[in-house]
């Protein structure tokens, strides 16, 4: 058995008795960083043995876990925090999983996109998911091809290209287009920015924006 389990994106009440649970009761946890989780284990009196499982190593060590579950391990994977397979860690374990017959539960949780997407003011019945959009090739035609989405837009970006990003979306999807920059959710400096893709370019700017960042923009009108 494979549990997916979400943690906490910034305050620690927003995990769930059930993740706790799950977490104290499997043979071992994956971590994305276990120098971040252990923070995470101790608070919650967590003692189960941990090991490394991230972008670098996922490769090499994906059929050494499944084979553990194979043989009748359960094992919990966790992101530095929100949902692990979203824009972190967890895809290649869960495919493997799935094709060698693991049963695989994905408890729900904190994930940073659903938050911004509900306070932003700007629809959300229908939106697309892009994560991070890609840092070079490829780029400039992802863009184009999201100035012609008619869904609310959802993308990730890390402060130090928030500028750049956003004035690259004021140029492609037009500087007119309402959009909203959350940061910081859950945690002590939320904050929220609305506005045109223009407004929020001279925004970040101007101020040296940290924290983790989701950037909601509202799709072409037909």
């Amino acid at each position: 058995m494979l549990y997916l389990v979400p943690t906490p994106i910034g305050n620690l009440e927003d995990i769930t008795l059930r993740a706790i649970r799950i977490l104290k009761e499997v043979d071992l946890i994956l971590a994305e960083d276990t120098r971040e989780s252990a923070k995470l284990l101790k608070h919650f009196e967590i003692g189960t043995p941990m090991q490394s499982f991230h972008q670098h190593n996922e490769h090499l060590k994906t059929a050494h876990y499944v084979n553990e579950m194979l043989g009748g391990a359960k094992i919990a994977l966790i992101s530095d925090a929100g949902s692990p397979g979203i824009s972190d860690p967890g895809f290649l374990l869960c495919r493997a999983c799935v094709e060698n017959e693991v049963e695989v539960c994905s408890l729900p949780g904190p994930t940073a996109l659903i938050p911004a997407l509900a306070s932003s003011g700007i629809p959300c019945d229908k939106f697309v998911f892009e994560g991070f959009l890609p840092v070079k090739k490829g780029r400039q035609k992802r863009l184009t091809l999201l100035a012609e989405e008619n869904r609310t837009i959802v993308l990730y970006e890390s402060p130090h290209r928030i500028a750049k990003t956003f004035a690259q979306l004021a140029e492609f999807l037009g500087p007119n287009r309402q959009a909203c920059l959350a940061r910081e959710i859950s945690k002590k400096f939320e904050s929220y920015y609305r506005g045109s893709l223009e407004e929020l370019k001279n925004i970040t700017e101007k101020e040296k924006l940290k924290g983790e960042m989701v950037i909601i923009i509202a799709g072409v009108e037909s």
